[in-house]
C-alpha cells in the first residue's frame, strides 16, 4: 500500500472518507485491488468482488463510495460502462488520459456522455500494470 487510506481528501472527484482509525479489512483488500488495475483498463465491482473471492458488487461499491478516494476509482466501473453518475466529467478526463477505449453515445443519451468499451477495456487481472489496453 503506498498511501495512507484511513482518510480522505476528496482527491480525484470522490467526496472525502471518513475518517476512521483503522480501515475496514475488506475495505483494504477492494483498494488494494483497484491499485493494482492497469492505466487505461478497467474492472466491474463483481469482478472486484470476484478476485477478491468475498463480498459482491454492492459491498465493494460501497467500500469505495467510502474509501476510494485514495486510490484510482475510475477503474473500478459498473458492468454497463456508464460512468459514476455524479462524477462523469472527472472520470472522462482520466480515461481520456489514460486512453481508456470508450464508447461514442448515441445523440439521444442524456448529456451525450460516452461509455466505457467494456469489451476492450475491462482487465481480468493478469499482466501487468505496464500492460496496454486491448485494441
Amino acid at each position: 500500500m503506498s498511501q495512507d487510506r484511513r482518510s480522505g481528501d476528496g482527491a480525484g472527484g470522490l467526496p472525502a472518507s471518513p475518517v476512521a482509525a483503522e480501515l475496514p479489512e475488506y475495505a483494504e483488500r477492494v483498494l488494494d485491488v483497484a491499485d493494482l488495475i492497469p492505466p487505461g483498463r478497467v474492472m466491474t465491482y463483481g469482478d472486484v468482488a470476484e478476485w477478491l473471492g468475498d463480498g459482491g458488487p454492492r459491498q465493494v461499491g460501497r467500500a469505495m463510495a467510502l474509501y476510494g478516494s485514495a486510490v484510482p476509482w475510475w477503474r473500478v466501473v459498473r458492468a454497463d460502462g456508464v460512468l459514476l453518475p455524479g462524477h462523469e466529467q472527472r472520470a472522462l478526463g482520466r480515461y481520456r488520459e489514460e486512453g481508456t477505449p470508450l464508447r461514442t453515445a448515441p445523440r439521444e443519451a442524456e448529456g451525450h456522455v460516452p461509455r466505457i468499451d467494456m469489451r476492450r477495456a475491462r482487465w481480468d487481472g493478469t499482466g501487468g500494470p505496464g500492460e496496454e489496453a486491448h485494441t
